[in-house]
């Protein structure tokens, strides 16, 4: 015979307490005393009682999931978004619904993750489509972007100083008696990838230095590898790379060594940006910008569950400021 599922009644009755001490005990954030809390917590363990999830979101109106829409976790940095931002809503007594999105998927994936009702959304992809975020505003929910901004004023973001990180590296390679600098480029149309490359041209033109050469790698590997190849074809090639994520940087590096048998920083400084994990690995070394990724996670979660707490809901955009790490593939 089946087992009887023990109910929230059932563990009130043990402990001896009321239901509402019950579910404030299972409350993120609720005020329930140390010692009703150990008897509802000791009660539910005898009777093998699990709060339901599904229940609860439909008394409270709210499902305590947030929803994040990924695109590439490929990139390290990404994945490291993705893993922040999980744990700073678990403490907060939140889960995820995590959905990836896929080029030809994107017009379905609104509907799909407003049926799961979620809560609100956070976007940390930079390849996504401003106009995703666009439309998950216009249903309601609040929506905070990541790493990125859009240029209509529509959709609260937490970005990095992408502009004052162009400019740093700037500097640094100016410094170092670099003269032909080229910038590889992401995407076009992201704003990350924009401003990245202004703080360099910006900077580079201020100290009166031109920018050499430009491409596009996509943000990924193997675009990325193979805009390095046209730039280190060039006649004279470039002394310096400035590439607009690591992903890119990390291939350049490798396309630069192994396949045109480069001296790396001595001939070729090469540059990244976010400051992944694999930028310390001892092969690499890689001189990159570091964005303060867990400043930007929490300021993400502070302005969404804000607008689900009812504040003010504005739209805000946060600039975190960066810092360039300095490593082996530079002077």
């Amino acid at each position: 015979m089946q087992k009887k599922t023990a109910s929230s009644a059932d563990v009130a009755r043990l402990a001896g307490v009321s239901r509402s001490a019950v579910s404030r005990a299972y409350t993120p954030g609720a005020y329930v005393s140390p010692e009703t809390r150990q008897k509802v917590l000791a009660a539910a363990e005898m009777l093998s009682y699990r709060p339901n999830a599904i229940a609860r979101s439909l008394s409270k109106q709210s499902s305590q999931l947030i929803g994040i829409v990924a695109s590439n976790l490929d990139n390290p940095f990404y994945a490291q978004m993705l893993s922040t931002l999980s744990k700073m809503l678990q403490q907060q007594g939140y889960g995820i619904l995590l959905l990836i999105a896929e080029t030809p998927d994107i017009d379905g994936l609104i509907p799909r993750l407003l049926s799961y009702q979620v809560d609100g959304v956070i976007l940390p992809a930079a390849t996504l489509g401003s106009q995703i975020a666009i439309e998950l505003q216009r249903s309601g929910k609040p929506v905070v972007l990541v790493n990125r901004y859009l240029r209509h004023d529509v959709v609260s973001s937490v970005s990095g100083d992408n502009i004052g990180g162009g400019a740093a590296v700037a500097d640094l390679l100016v410094r170092t008696g670099h003269q032909r600098v080229a910038y590889l480029a992401g995407l076009d149309d992201t704003s990350s990838s924009r401003d990245r490359g202004r703080g360099l041209k910006d900077q580079l033109a201020r100290q009166r230095v031109a920018l050499y050469a430009e491409d596009v790698g996509q943000y990924e590997r193997e675009p990325g590898a193979v805009a390095v190849r046209r730039l280190l074809s060039l006649t004279p090639r470039p002394d310096a790379i400035f590439c607009a994520n690591d992903t890119m940087a990390l291939a350049a590096l490798e396309v630069a060594r192994l396949e045109f048998g480069i001296d790396v920083p001595r001939d070729l400084a090469i540059v990244g940006y976010d400051n992944s994990a694999p930028t310390a690995w001892p092969f690499y070394q890689l001189t990159s910008v570091d964005q303060n990724l867990p400043e930007m996670a929490r300021i993400a979660i502070e302005l969404l569950t804000g607008k689900l707490a009812g504040r003010p809901s504005g739209i805000d955009h946060v600039t975190v400021p960066a810092r360039l790490v300095e490593r082996a593939t530079t002077r």
